[in-house]
C-alpha cells in the first residue's frame, strides 16, 4: 500500500466513524467498534488518524455492517413486495461511504468502467466510478437520438415482456475491465442484460454488486455468468 492509499483508506475509516457517531455517543461507538472512546473522540474530530491496519478493520467490519444496517432501516416494502430505496439511492453522501466499504469487503479489481442501468442505478454507479477512479457508463432502455451505434441486449421475460438495454458503443472498449453494478437484484435480469453488454464489448467482467438482494434468485444467476466476486450490501427475503 503506498503513501496515497493508505491515506485514502484512512479518510475511509474516518467518513465511516462519523456517520455512525450521528446517533451514537462515544461509549456507544466503542461498544460497536472495540476502539477507546478516547481515540474514536480523536479520529471523529480530526485530531489525529487512525492507523492502516485500524482503518481497514473500521472500512472492511464495522463499516460494511453499519452500512447494512442503515441501509436496511431506509429501506421500506409494500404489501406486494415492492421495494422503496429511494431514501438511499437519493442520498449521494451516503453511497460515497458504500463505495470503499464495497470495494474493501468484496475485493473488487480496480475497473476502467463501472456500468449499471438507468435509471436508480445511475447515483451507486457515480459513487463506484468515483472511488475506482474510471469512467462511468449507463446502459438506458431507449436509445439516444445523437448515437449511432450501440451495443443492444435484449431479453423475452418469463411474463412475455421484451426487455431491451442500450448502450452507446464508445463507451466500452474491447479489454476494459468492468464492474458492472445497481440499486437492486430480484430476478437477476437487469444484470445478466448488462453483463451481456460487457460480453459483446470483449470487456473483463470484475464483479457484480448491489446495494440490496431480494432473495438468492438473481445474484445465483449473476454467479453463473460471471467468474468473478458477486456481492450485496444487504439481503432480504
Amino acid at each position: 500500500m503506498n503513501r496515497a492509499e493508505k491515506a485514502a483508506l484512512q479518510l475511509q475509516a474516518v467518513a465511516v466513524l462519523r456517520m455512525l457517531k450521528e446517533t451514537r455517543t462515544y461509549d456507544e461507538l466503542a461498544e460497536v467498534t472495540g476502539l477507546p472512546a478516547g481515540d474514536l473522540n480523536r479520529y471523529v474530530n480530526g485530531h489525529v488518524l487512525p492507523g492502516a491496519e485500524r482503518a481497514r478493520e473500521v472500512v472492511e467490519g464495522v463499516g460494511r455492517d453499519a452500512l447494512a444496517e442503515e441501509l436496511d432501516a431506509r429501506v421500506e416494502f409494500d404489501d406486494e413486495g415492492y421495494v422503496d430505496n429511494s431514501a438511499v439511492v437519493f442520498d449521494q453522501s451516503f453511497l460515497d461511504l458504500v463505495a470503499p466499504v464495497a470495494a474493501e469487503s468484496f475485493d473488487f479489481e480496480s475497473p476502467d468502467v463501472v456500468l449499471t442501468a438507468a435509471t436508480d442505478g445511475i447515483t451507486l454507479g457515480a459513487a463506484m466510478a468515483s472511488f475506482f477512479d474510471a469512467r462511468l457508463a449507463y446502459a438506458k432502455k431507449s436509445k439516444e437520438t445523437a448515437v449511432e451505434e450501440f451495443i443492444e441486449s435484449r431479453q423475452r421475460l418469463a411474463s412475455g415482456i421484451e426487455l431491451t438495454y442500450y448502450l452507446p458503443a464508445r463507451a466500452v472498449s474491447a479489454g476494459d475491465t468492468v464492474l458492472v453494478v445497481d440499486d437492486l437484484i430480484r430476478s437477476g435480469e437487469t444484470q445478466e442484460l448488462l453483463l451481456d453488454i460487457a460480453v459483446q464489448a470483449d470487456a473483463d467482467v470484475t464483479g457484480v454488486f448491489t446495494l440490496i438482494a431480494v432473495g438468492d434468485e438473481g445474484m445465483d444467476r449473476a454467479r453463473e455468468i460471471v467468474d468473478a466476486p458477486v456481492g450485496a450490501l444487504a439481503s432480504f427475503e
